[in-house]
């Protein structure tokens, strides 16, 4: 039986309660019977979902949304210090909780598996929370994207398992003490937070020093900072580690790869013994997150080869090259990659997928802090499209930087010979495609930002 709610959490108000991150803390506080509310800037399907759950969810943010009797505020770091109701918190000197700390309360008194890396966080964390239903561990799972099954980011099981993506960007993943740590990679991106790759190394230690006693870190043997940090880790007491991975050394090693179309086959030698399996999406990245998942699995006590063959009943989550539609005999597809890693990941397994299609790319750049420092390699890995529109950054949380536009990847695409078309009015972009678009074409919207309305636009004009 799972705990029940921590008395802090009786009444929540959430502020931005429709964020992928807070939205599922609140479902499962929900269900787990907490009077839950909460606002959001627009309405939405989750607002929706979440209503329909109990919840109550303004539209807009104003001191009055929140209650005299809430007895917590969860913000997230996406939250400014004006925001009225964070502002009306403090008059009422109520308790504001930070939606890692939250999210760390929920947890307790469960085996946690806390999955974090600078890409593949969602896609590993959905994976493991589908595996494991379908073993009937009846889990608890809080993912940064809704699973295509499911249809839900989070949700609250009865079972001693409980799922988390673990977010590094603003360092809030060291606040969990998890059972099972899987790091995918670590590379140097949120600008903002973080200076080097040595504030990164020393941002995920603290993480990896936060697995409980006995515990284990499953860890990529492929990626160069996973690989560094290992050598970091590897001598603290008390900590298993098992790598995974193509390289000779793994400890779980991947022999073998093969794409077919939308899936892909693997087979790992994990204890001497070969284990093959179908991953029901394209590209060897989610091929690789797969076997990190399993390696997790293996490291709770689950059986290897019921795992196995439970990842196989993994769909996908929503924006993780998911397929939006076809028209015209055009297919539409919607990626979330907005760091060049991801860009390149996303372009080189629809290549696989689909090595005779021409592959048309709208990107929109996810903050301006992330454009300045990473700008050029965003524009390098537009060249493995046939063609590209680029829109106008989405600022997110973010102020604009003076002189730091979507031209610094347009150029950066043009100078390694992409062709690449700026669009500044993005309702402008569905019928610009939809021209460009023939049959047998691919065409993916990518980016963090609202580029994946245009999916379901550019498949109506393609219908006209």
């Amino acid at each position: 039986m799972a705990p029940g709610i921590p008395a802090a959490m009786e009444r929540p108000h959430f502020i931005g309660i429709g964020g992928a991150g807070m939205s599922g803390i609140a479902k499962i506080l929900t269900r787990r019977g907490a009077k839950v509310a909460g606002s959001d800037s627009k309405e939405s399907p989750t607002a929706e979902a979440l209503r329909a759950l109990g919840a109550t969810v303004h539209i807009g943010h104003a001191a009055g949304h929140l209650a005299d009797d809430a007895t917590c505020v969860v913000v997230s770091s996406a939250i400014r210090a004006d925001n009225p109701e964070l502002v009306r918190a403090g008059e009422l000197s109520i308790p504001v909780v930070h939606r890692s700390d939250a999210l760390a309360s929920l947890m307790e008194g469960l085996r946690a598996i806390a999955v974090a890396g600078t890409h593949g966080k969602t896609t590993t964390t959905s994976m493991l929370a589908v595996a494991l239903t379908e073993l009937g561990l009846d889990p608890s799972y809080a993912i940064g994207g809704d699973l295509a099954g499911p249809g839900t980011n989070a949700t609250h099981g009865e079972g001693e398992i409980f799922v988390a993506e673990a977010d590094e960007s603003d360092r809030s993943f060291q606040k969990y003490d998890p059972e099972v740590e899987i790091v995918l990679n670590a590379e140097l991106d949120h600008h903002a937070n973080y200076a080097s790759m040595d504030e990164i190394y020393d941002s995920f230690e603290t993480f990896v020093g936060k697995i409980v006693p006995d515990g284990t870190l499953v860890i990529s043997a492929d990626q160069a900072g996973a690989v560094e940090l290992t050598r970091r880790v590897r001598d603290q007491s008390a900590l298993k580690v098992v790598t995974y991975g193509e390289a000779a050394t793994a400890d779980v090693r991947v022999q073998k790869i093969n794409q077919r179309g939308l899936t892909s086959e693997v087979t790992v030698v994990l204890n001497g013994k070969y284990l093959t399996f179908t991953v029901s999406v394209p590209g060897r990245h989610y091929a690789l997150n797969a076997v990190a998942a399993l390696a997790a699995g293996v490291a709770l006590g689950i059986p290897a080869h019921n795992l196995a063959s439970a990842l196989g009943k993994y769909t996908g989550v929503k924006r993780r090259l998911q397929l939006k539609g076809e028209a015209a005999g055009v297919q539409v597809i919607d990626s979330y990659a907005h760091h060049p890693t991801e860009m390149t990941a996303d372009l080189e397994a629809m290549r696989g997928a689909a090595s005779d299609a021409r592959l048309l790319v709208v990107f929109q750049p996810h903050l301006f802090s992330r454009t300045q420092e990473l700008g050029t390699e965003m524009g390098q890995a537009l060249a493995l499209a046939d063609a590209s529109v680029v829109l106008d950054i989405y600022p997110a949380r973010e102020d604009p930087i003076p002189g730091i536009t979507s031209a610094l990847i347009i150029d950066a695409a043009r100078a390694a010979g992409a062709d690449v078309t700026a669009v500044h009015d993005k309702t402008a972009v569905p019928g610009a495609v939809a021209g460009m678009a023939k049959p047998g074409d691919l065409v993916l919207t990518m980016g963090a930002g609202d580029v994946t309305d245009l999916g379901p636009q550019i498949l109506d004009h393609l219908s006209s």
